[in-house]
């Protein structure tokens, strides 16, 4: 019992929470790019919250039911259609065996999410069913998701149909400030070039992926070394390279870097960046740790736990 992939689209991954525990073995964290977006959808969904599910990026992925299940798609407000009709976002849908879903192409935001209910049934590798295409780990074989794939998943009779109201559901702009963690590299970049950081405005480049979006100012931060040992480095790390363009480094990041790093970004904020396409716009805000802290909290107590709405069946 699966979903059978008609198509894979851009870019469509099996993603989870992320491979913990596994940067001593040279394997990246992976996992959804954008952790608001996969809570909601299997939260709307009545999943464990590290469920697998479809992270489709940019769009085209279109699936039929071999099962009858239930759906909910989070994320980026691209057209979601069941047999043609169009449906919501943000709320759960049924799926019968037979049936076919697509999603086309968002006019803003890159990425969208796609569960089912009680999740994708796929292996595991080092505790995640993340995929990491750099690797070949994870997923289905490492690979994208491709015309002819199958998905296990359980036939699920009943399901309640959870909404997330429109006045919580994020708004994908076409740009993103970004809060940074100071780190203890800073003290590489003079005064002068801590202030141009903040202070200019950058795009979203075309070699941006989803191990790290790489920006491009109008002018080049310039570090005190063009190096550093390498060592082990954190989601959110913000790399300057020799050219002085910032990388944002995200879930597949690699686990040890060489590059001078002027701070890391808030984690909540890696989640907007992620939504973010190419020529898109990036400004970065300092914040104290102190400061990130309390984010991260209110985030956790507000943002991830809005009240649902059960619709009428």
């Amino acid at each position: 019992m699966s979903l059978r992939v008609l198509a894979g689209g851009a870019l469509s991954l099996l993603q989870d929470a992320g491979r913990r525990g596994a940067h001593h073995l040279g394997m990246t964290l992976g996992g959804a790019l954008d952790g608001e977006a996969y809570h909601y959808c299997n939260r709307l969904l009545e999943n464990p919250l590290d469920s697998t599910v479809i992270e489709v990026s940019l769009g085209g992925l279109q699936v039929q039911a071999e099962v009858d299940t239930w759906v909910c798609v989070t994320g980026a407000a691209r057209p979601l259609t069941i047999d043609g009709t169009e449906h919501a976002h943000w709320r759960v849908h049924r799926l019968q065996a037979g049936q076919r879903l697509a999603l086309g192409y968002a006019p803003s935001g890159c990425r969208s999410y796609l569960g089912v209910a009680d999740g994708f049934a796929i292996t595991p590798y080092l505790g995640s069913t993340s995929t990491v295409t750099r690797e070949r780990i994870g997923g289905l074989n490492g690979k994208p998701l491709a015309k002819g794939d199958n998905l296990p998943c359980a036939a699920v009779a009943q399901r309640r149909r959870l909404s997330l109201a429109e006045q919580y559901r994020p708004r994908y702009q076409r740009q993103a400030t970004v809060r940074v963690i100071p780190g203890y590299q800073q003290h590489l970049f003079s005064r002068a070039a801590q202030r141009q950081f903040f202070a200019q405005a950058y795009r979203v480049s075309e070699q941006s992926d989803r191990m790290g979006y790489r920006l491009e100012g109008s002018s080049p931060v310039r570090c005190e070394v063009d190096g550093v040992l390498s060592e082990g480095i954190c989601l959110g790390a913000i790399q300057i390279p020799p050219d002085g363009q910032p990388i944002v480094l995200l879930n597949d990041h690699q686990t040890i870097g060489g590059y001078p790093k002027i701070g890391s970004a808030l984690i909540t904020d890696g989640w907007r960046l992620a939504q973010l396409t190419a020529k898109d716009t990036v400004h970065f805000a300092p914040i104290t740790p102190a400061g990130a802290l309390r984010a991260l909290r209110n985030t956790q107590r507000l943002a991830l736990n809005h009240p649902l709405q059960e619709l009428p069946t």
